[in-house]
């Protein structure tokens, strides 16, 4: 995705929260936009934290209702997935390949059902540095995110939690 696709979309989800969108589709827009530079072999996935602090859905149009139940209500935690360690460590996480990786033992066969191999999550933080959720993508093949996906997310990461932030 080019750095004008990204700043379009970071401005396209001012420009909804602006006009009192519901949050969940500003974020399926920020969601849509991160697949799209991340190609047809993945599907990104915005996880929100709750205020008893769990996981939930945020905006996840790719995955199926039966995989967000089956992860709904994680706790962060450094050694479960990659955005569960990710909102646990406030660290970006990354897996290239579930099967190797310890931190997917309990949960690998939910993606690799799916056929996804690997994953990897950003966190989505507020100004002051508090961890509000994870943006994650998953990936069809063996492979870590490139530099231009890790910035795009990065920036994508900061629209939402504008989002997040106004919704509180």
């Amino acid at each position: 995705m080019s750095k004008d696709l990204v700043e379009q979309a970071v401005r396209q989800s001012r420009e909804m929260l602006d006009k009192g969108i519901a949050p969940h589709k500003i974020l399926d827009c920020l969601v849509l936009a991160a697949q799209n530079f991340a190609g047809n072999k993945s599907v990104s996935s915005i996880l929100v934290l709750d205020k008893d602090g769990l996981l939930r859905n945020g905006s996840s149009p790719g995955l199926p209702y039966d995989y967000l139940t089956a992860i709904d209500g994680l706790k962060p935690n450094s050694s479960v997935g990659t955005c569960a360690a990710a909102a646990a460590t406030g660290d970006i996480v990354i897996t290239p390949d579930f099967r190797a990786d310890n931190k997917w033992a309990e949960l690998r066969h939910l993606p690799l059902a799916l056929g996804f191999v690997g994953a990897w999550s950003h966190p989505i933080k507020n100004h002051e540095g508090k961890v509000l959720g994870t943006f994650g993508t998953y990936f069809r093949e063996q492979r870590e995110p490139s530099h231009e996906e890790i910035n795009s997310v990065r920036s994508l990461a900061i629209a939402a939690a504008t989002v997040l932030s106004s919704a509180q």
